[in-house]
This record gives C-alpha cells, sequence and structure tokens, in this order.
C-alpha cells in the first residue's frame, strides 16, 4: 500500500507522517529538519543518492500550490521502492541514477500557508483569525482558498535577492502594499524563515540545477533578467519534449525576486520553474495522475542532466 496519499490534501502534520514512515522503510533517504517556521511547523528536506551531480528540487512556495508538494513526495516515494528492488523508475535505472546524483527535495516550503489552505488550521483559531484579518485587506481575494503566501503575509517566492526592488515597486504599484493572501514582497530580501532555510540549503549543497514546481499554465520558465547560461535552453527544450509543457518568457511583471530568478543570477547554472496542471489554484487531486507523468521525466531528466 502506498504511504503517501495522492489523493488527500496536503498538510504539515502529513508530510512529516509520510516522510517518517518512508525513512522508516528505507534505507535510501536522509530527512534533514532544515527550520522550523514562525508557526513552529517543520520545513524538512530528503536527499536520495550518493553521485557527484548534485540537484535540488522545491515545491509549495505558494500555499494554494500545495498539489506539487504531493508531486514530490510521491518521486520520493516511487525512487526509494525502485532502489530497493532493484527496478527501474520512468525507465531509468534507480541504483545507476543513486550512484551519479545526488537528489535534495523540499516538498514543503509553506506549511504555514499550505495548513491554512488545506483545512489544517481551524477556522476558530488565532492563526486562522489572524490570517483572516490580513486578507480582509484584499476582499478580492478570496479566503482561504486564495492565499498564497506564509502566515505572516508574505509570498515567499517574492523573498530572493534579485531585483528584489524592482518586485517591490511593480507589486505595490499593483496595490500589494501590506501583509496578505498574496504577492506582499515583505519587509526586505530573505526577511522570513522559509526562503531563508531553502537559500542557506542551496548555497550549502551547491547544486547543477534547482527546479521550483509550481502551478498552473502547463510551462516551463527558464530565464532570467537575459542571462545566458550555458546548456539552460538546451535542457528547458528537452523537459518542454518530455513532459509535453511549453517553454514560455517569464511576465515582466512576475520577473523579480523569485527562488529560481536568485540562482540564475548568483550561480549563473540553470534554473527551473514548472507550472503544472491547469485551472485555478488550489487545483483538485484529481488532477495529480496526469501532473506526475508529467513531472517524472522532468525530475529524472534534470538529475541524469
Amino acid at each position: 500500500m502506498s504511504i503517501v496519499q495522492t489523493e488527500l490534501p496536503v498538510t504539515s502534520e502529513r508530510v512529516t507522517a509520510y516522510l517518517q514512515r518512508l525513512a522508516e522503510s528505507s534505507p535510501f533517504l536522509e530527512p534533514e529538519l532544515l527550520a522550523r517556521t514562525a508557526y513552529d511547523r517543520p520545513i524538512w528536506a530528503v536527499t536520495m543518492g550518493q553521485g557527484k551531480r548534485r540537484v535540488l528540487y522545491s515545491a509549495a512556495h505558494h500555499a494554494n500550490e500545495w498539489l506539487t508538494a504531493t508531486v514530490l513526495l510521491k518521486f520520493i516515494e516511487d525512487y526509494a521502492e525502485a532502489l530497493q528492488n532493484d527496478t527501474a523508475i520512468g525507465g531509468v535505472n534507480a541504483r545507476e541514477l543513486y550512484q551519479s546524483a545526488a537528489i535534495t527535495l523540499v516538498p514543503l516550503v509553506n506549511p504555514d500557508g499550505v495548513d491554512l489552505v488545506t483545512g489544517a488550521i481551524e477556522a476558530d483559531s488565532d492563526q486562522y483569525e489572524q490570517a483572516r484579518e490580513l486578507s480582509e485587506f484584499y476582499p478580492n481575494i478570496p479566503f482561504p482558498q486564495g492565499w498564497k503566501a506564509n502566515l505572516n503575509g508574505v509570498d515567499l517566492n517574492l523573498q530572493y535577492p534579485a531585483g528584489w526592488l524592482r518586485a517591490r515597486e511593480i507589486k505595490f504599484s499593483q496595490g500589494f502594499t501590506r501583509p496578505g493572501p498574496r504577492d506582499y514582497v515583505g519587509r526586505f530580501p530573505l526577511c522570513q524563515i522559509e526562503p531563508q532555510a531553502l537559500y542557506d540549503l542551496t548555497e550549502r549543497i551547491d547544486p547543477a540545477i534547482v527546479i521550483a514546481w509550481h502551478s498552473q499554465g502547463e510551462v516551463i520558465y527558464w530565464q532570467y533578467g537575459g542571462i545566458e547560461v550555458p546548456g539552460a535552453r538546451e535542457l528547458a527544450e528537452r523537459f518542454a519534449e518530455l513532459s509535453g509543457y511549453a517553454l514560455e518568457d517569464t511576465p515582466y511583471n512576475s520577473s523579480f525576486a523569485g527562488y529560481k530568478d536568485w540562482f540564475i543570477q548568483s550561480y549563473r547554472r540553470p534554473g527551473f520553474t514548472i507550472e503544472v496542471g491547469t485551472g485555478e489554484n488550489p487545483l483538485p487531486p484529481e488532477q495529480f495522475d496526469d501532473i506526475y507523468r508529467s513531472s517524472l521525466p522532468i525530475l529524472l531528466a534534470g538529475a541524469t542532466g
């Protein structure tokens, strides 16, 4: 029986339980507690593999994009099972991949926000009430399903030091001038625990590439600021071919202060945002199978290079 229940909404408690059970059943998993949020929820990383090529995958920067966390969790489970059974995953020999690459995954960057959207934070709690009060300043955004931020009302994918001041100008001009459900950049870059934890992890493991899973649109973003990264377009085209997703230029008003933006700027290595699924966030679990089929070849191709 599968440990990761893909038909259920993600919560921080379920993620912790999944990872604990997976680690107990597989010697190939190395869970690591990166940090705890301001509301004491854990941010986990898992590393699988012993190879020289290091890659870093993350999901659920945005609360109502929680289905992306399920993608990485299911991959962890499937990869561990293939390793234990000495079989292939997605046509790739699992043990050969384990020896050639080290894959680090952060499936739930924003556990506080995800718990709000998926109902793990009860409506009569102080945390829920705090978020609801922040949402009142943005009455056109449905609450809580329109919530993308953490519980401090900061959009975590607008927290990285790559054009942050420009992102601030854009978002302020759009009316996102205070903490709320989405698009508030915070007081300064990395002022929140969650992006600081991912930033520190990235610097520590020095990955060859990073990929951040978001939703929705079935598109792949691979550029930042006109920086030419050797091999980035070729790899992006490979991802597009394997997944059926389209390559697109990032819309200008969303072109700054994101995780992949910072990585491209700082490391001059390939960084990608994958927007999975179609429709309105949060996407329903019924889309999971199609999303996973599209994501699995990207997960593997990123690791094999």
